[in-house]
């Protein structure tokens, strides 16, 4: 359950900020653990508002292609994805992938 991991650090460094009302995350939709399963898990774990934005996926393919990748298979913490120009199944990864706390609300 790489939920809880990622969500308890996120709520590790939220807390350090002070008394948490809610919370501003920007999940990348290659992110280790997708959007919808960390907030859901976020949300029995604290009573903050919890907001997140998912982020496309970009990457640069060797065949001059910038833009979203097409992920053609999306598992528990992996996924494959392929070039939706040239079907190449390994463009380099610009940005998605991360886990992103935006913003903390606090009293």
């Amino acid at each position: 359950m790489h939920e809880s991991a990622y969500a308890n650090k996120i709520i590790y460094e939220a807390n350090k900020h002070g008394d948490v009302k809610g919370i501003t995350l920007e999940v990348g939709e290659l992110a280790p653990v997708p959007a919808k399963d960390l907030v859901e898990f976020m949300r029995r774990a604290v009573s903050w508002q919890i907001k997140f934005v998912e982020k496309e996926n970009v990457v640069e393919c060797d065949c001059g292609f910038k833009g979203r990748a097409k992920i053609t298979e999306r598992g528990h913490d992996y996924y494959f994805i392929e070039c939706p120009e040239c079907s190449n199944n390994s463009p380099d990864i610009v940005s998605g992938e991360q886990i992103k706390i935006v913003s903390v609300d606090v009293d």
